[in-house]
């Protein structure tokens, strides 16, 4: 791809939200989002960004950021640089085409729109797992589980202290649905 090729694929996308910064670096920015295009010195290499979550915010979820790196996220990646959690591809000029090119910018603007939703609720079935195996490990039956964390919800162990009745109910019910949703598939 030429810097000729790449304004033009990123005007038929984003229209007057493309600014060339300068040879060889664009910016796209709208209200939702803010993506950079930057060619190397020697015009030989391609980098997208897209600004998805503060590293701060990230970092809890760095297994399940490196576990989509390496199953979902296809030719981007997430990255961390300068406290910022990153959308990014990378590619050679001479072999990019304009289709590949437009299908990578779906597949990071599909990044920031998940944010880090994707990954906490990965996290959480994890630990959902978690407690299910250590529950059958100790002969729980779902009922007692379910009752337990009913215990540790009214004696403050868990939630807010000033959660209200309804609030606690509705947390309540959220862990029982995960818990029959995941209970036959964990094994102890």
């Amino acid at each position: 791809m030429t810097p000729t090729e790449i304004t033009h694929t990123l005007s038929e996308l984003f229209g007057t939200s493309t600014q060339q910064l300068a040879p060889g670096s664009w910016q796209v920015e709208t209200p939702q989002m803010r993506l950079l295009v930057l060619l190397s010195d020697d015009l030989s290499w391609l980098r997208v960004l897209i600004p998805i979550a503060p590293a701060s915010e990230a970092l809890p979820f760095a297994q399940q950021l490196l576990e989509t790196n390496f199953d979902d996220t296809q030719e981007s990646r997430y990255a961390l640089h300068q406290g910022v959690l990153w959308g990014v591809f990378q590619h050679n000029c001479q072999s990019l085409e304009a289709d590949d090119f437009s299908t990578a910018i779906e597949h990071l603007l599909v990044l920031h729109q998940r944010g880090l939703s994707e990954s906490f609720n990965q996290l959480i079935e994890t630990r959902m797992r978690q407690i299910i195996q250590a529950a059958k490990l100790q002969g729980q039956s779902l009922e007692a589980t379910l009752q337990t964390l009913d215990r540790f919800y009214e004696e403050g162990l868990m939630g807010e202290m000033d959660q209200g009745a309804a609030s606690r109910e509705a947390v309540l019910g959220a862990w029982r649905r995960q818990l029959e949703r995941l209970w036959s598939e964990v094994e102890p």
